[in-house]
């Protein structure tokens, strides 16, 4: 058995757990920080300019994190990337320049994905017709996303789950039908889609006079904002509006937020009130940080998030994002992009990830 291989084998047992001590948690992301030092050659140039060996790396919280951004300029993998069973790509930015995250095998990413949505949002049921507001993943083939919500329906969608996008946007015959069948028979009905989806859906609802009742167990997931994708609307409103329209609780309004650069995502409990308390499963953890010093802010003050996934055996496990937040003691406000100071921070971390992985590998 090749490096690679105990090293997935490792992850898979780690993320079966039921949960995880900081001592075993750490154990694992030192491991995986050796590794990706060893065969991540943007990513051991970089850590070298801080002077972070392995030697000097003593828990998960000292791991060099990447800038997210760094996903578009430099090829953080461990394997060749013509190796790669999957690479998820950013939306692209104005630029046009899209990060991209290589996946050696799904298995890990599978399996984070499975364990973690069961016990956010499935809870205490098997399977629910599912109606999904995304295309399918054949139309986006490099979408985390399209990728994720395939497997929520290959998981634990019935057979009579829908796709309910199409070339014209929101299939709203398709849409109107689903839902009066769920209120004429009583069966539970799931909705999930980028969020940008659901508010063109809500729009078109208004426009026709439309509203439902779904019924009880029927719940709603949406992932992402929705900012450049449609007008936007208040956080408050939006779940209001969800809720209000479809006759589902705010507590059965789930969000979930991750990022293509990550193998794990974050839920909150529902969004009776906002912003939601955002938490991750055991092989996950948050800090949130100063970007301009790198240094931990107190709970309960404004900063960076640093998350680190250790479903990322094969890029790097530590990232830099640039969505503010909050800590709390049960996990994290998220409170939106960053702007100002910290965005200049992120800018700076960019600009020196790139500057040492390219003087890195001139050498």
């Amino acid at each position: 058995m090749n490096q690679q291989q105990e090293i997935v084998q490792h992850v898979f047992r780690f993320i079966q757990a039921d949960a995880s001590e900081e001592k075993d948690f750490n154990e694992l992301a030192l491991r995986l920080y050796a590794y990706q030092y060893q065969y991540n050659l943007p990513y051991r140039s970089f850590c070298m300019q801080k002077g972070k060996t392995p030697r000097m790396v003593k828990t998960w919280k000292d791991i060099p994190p990447v800038p997210i951004n760094a996903f578009k300029d430099a090829t953080l993998s461990c394997i060749g990337p013509e190796k790669a069973e999957a690479v998820f790509m950013t939306s692209g930015t104005t630029k046009g320049i899209k990060g991209k995250h290589y996946h050696p095998t799904l298995q890990i990413y599978d399996q984070s994905m499975t364990l973690n949505f069961k016990k956010r949002f499935m809870r205490d049921i098997e399977h629910i017709r599912m109606g999904i507001l995304f295309p399918k993943e054949k139309e986006l083939p490099n979408s985390s996303l399209a990728h994720y919500l395939a497997l929520a329906v290959k998981e634990f969608g019935t057979k009579e789950s829908h796709y309910l996008v199409n070339e014209n946007g929101v299939d709203m015959n398709r849409l109107l039908d689903e839902l009066h069948h769920a209120e004429e028979t009583g069966e539970p009905y799931a909705l999930l889609g980028a969020s940008y989806s659901f508010v063109h859906m809500l729009e078109e609802l208004e426009r026709m006079g439309k509203t439902f009742s779904l019924p009880k167990g029927s719940r709603i997931l949406d992932t992402g904002g929705f900012k450049n994708q449609s007008k936007e609307l208040e956080l408050n409103e939006f779940y209001l509006l969800l809720s209000t329209t479809l006759g589902v609780e705010r507590s059965e309004c789930i969000n979930m937020y991750g990022v293509t650069e990550l193998s794990t995502q974050f839920y909150d409990k529902g969004n009776e009130s906002v912003p939601s308390v955002k938490s991750g499963p055991h092989w996950i953890r948050t800090r949130v940080i100063n970007p301009l010093t790198g240094e931990e802010v107190p709970k309960g003050e404004r900063g960076v998030l640093v998350h680190c996934d250790l479903g990322n055996f094969n890029s790097v496990t530590t990232i830099l994002t640039e969505d503010v937040g909050i800590e709390l003691e049960n996990g994290f406000f998220l409170l939106g992009r960053v702007q100002g100071t910290e965005a200049k921070g992120c800018s700076i971390a960019v600009e020196e990830f790139l500057k040492s992985a390219s003087k890195g590998v001139s050498e």
